[in-house]
Parts: C-alpha cells; sequence; structure tokens
C-alpha cells in the first residue's frame, strides 16, 4: 500500500512538472522580454500629454477681421497730415512793398570796374593754382626718383620708407577762396537760440 501511494504521488508530480515546465519557462521569457522593452517605452511615456485646442468662436474671429478692415479703410481715406516746412515759407512782415530795399543803379564807369576786377581775381587764382599743381608734381617725381635709389641700395630701408604715415590724418586745408580776406573784418559775436518747432503725427480717430 505505501510502495503503491508513493508510485502515484511521484507519477502525479511527474506528470505536475511535465505540464508547468513549459509554461514557467515561457513566462520567464516574457519576463525578459518585457524587461528590454520597458527601456525604450520610457521615452515616449515621458512626454506631456496633448493640450486640448481651444475653441474658436467663428463670429468672434469674423468680428476681428471686419474690424481690422473698417480701421483699414478709414485710414485710406483719411488724408495724410503734411508737417510745414517753414523755412520755404514767407513771413507777412517780410511782404510788405515799402520794405523792400531799392535797386541801386551802378554807373558805367563803376561797371565795367567791377567787371575787370573780377576778370584780375579770376585771373590770379588761376595761376596760383597753376603754381600750386607744377609744385606738387615736381616734388612727387623727385620723392619717386628717392625711393628707386633707396630701393636699389637698401630694400629695408624702402619698406620701412614705402609704410603708411598713421600721423598724416587728419589732413585739413583751407581755400581756394573766392574772394580775398578782409584783414580788418570782425565776425559778429551772439547766443545762437534754436526756435525750430517740432511736430508730431496725430493718429485720426472718428
Amino acid at each position: 500500500m505505501a510502495v503503491a501511494a508513493l508510485g502515484a504521488s511521484a507519477r502525479a508530480l511527474r506528470s505536475r512538472s511535465g505540464l508547468l515546465g513549459p509554461w514557467q519557462t515561457q513566462m520567464r521569457e516574457t519576463h525578459q522580454r518585457a524587461a528590454l522593452l520597458s527601456f525604450w517605452e520610457l521615452i515616449p511615456m515621458r512626454a506631456e500629454p496633448l493640450r486640448k485646442k481651444k475653441k474658436v468662436d467663428p463670429k468672434k474671429d469674423q468680428a476681428v477681421k471686419d474690424r481690422l478692415k473698417k480701421r483699414i479703410r478709414r485710414l485710406e481715406k483719411a488724408s495724410q497730415e503734411l508737417i510745414p516746412i517753414e523755412d520755404f515759407i514767407t513771413p507777412v512782415k517780410l511782404l510788405d512793398k515799402t520794405r523792400q530795399r531799392p535797386k541801386v543803379e551802378l554807373s558805367f564807369e563803376e561797371s565795367e570796374r567791377r567787371a575787370l576786377l573780377l576778370k584780375k581775381w579770376s585771373l590770379y587764382k588761376h595761376q596760383e593754382h597753376e603754381k600750386e599743381r607744377d609744385a606738387i608734381t615736381s616734388m612727387l617725381e623727385s620723392q619717386q626718383e628717392a625711393l628707386e635709389e633707396l630701393k636699389l641700395i637698401s630694400p629695408e630701408l624702402h619698406e620701412e620708407a614705402t609704410k603708411r604715415d598713421p600721423n598724416l590724418f587728419p589732413f585739413e586745408r583751407e581755400g581756394p577762396d573766392y574772394t580775398p580776406p578782409i584783414s580788418s573784418y570782425q565776425p559778429p559775436e551772439g547766443r545762437y537760440h534754436d526756435v525750430t518747432k517740432v511736430y508730431t503725427q496725430v493718429e485720426f480717430k472718428r
């Protein structure tokens, strides 16, 4: 009896192990696959959920567009406000004919004297310009000859001599003047008061 009971229990355990063995193996493989795939599932799971889109009332949207169109039409109809340029407007007090300076009638001798003086001044300025141009040309030619000779003697000194001079600028020069300077002229002294008006563009509203 005891031997038969032990044999039956062994057969039962063997049959159970035979039935549960593949199932346990399949569960272990599934768990391993899930563990490997769970890492890749973390990336989409950490994403923020989609926000709900706000419902836009089509009537309100159309009303905003209509208001914008009305404003554009109003701006197109309104004439652009022009800013007056007072520099080209003659003051009324200066339009009085009694304040006009009478024309000076020059005699024939005086007009001829002034014309001759203007011709002499033009000839003088022309001769001065010619002399200055000739002097500059001769100086440049002498400078070029000296540099050519220096290049043959010492290339290092020639390179130093042809470098740009930083102290050459700023360069200031006066003239030529169209009239001779007056030695006894005293320029007027006074204060400058800016009276220029400043205008601002105002938007026209209805």
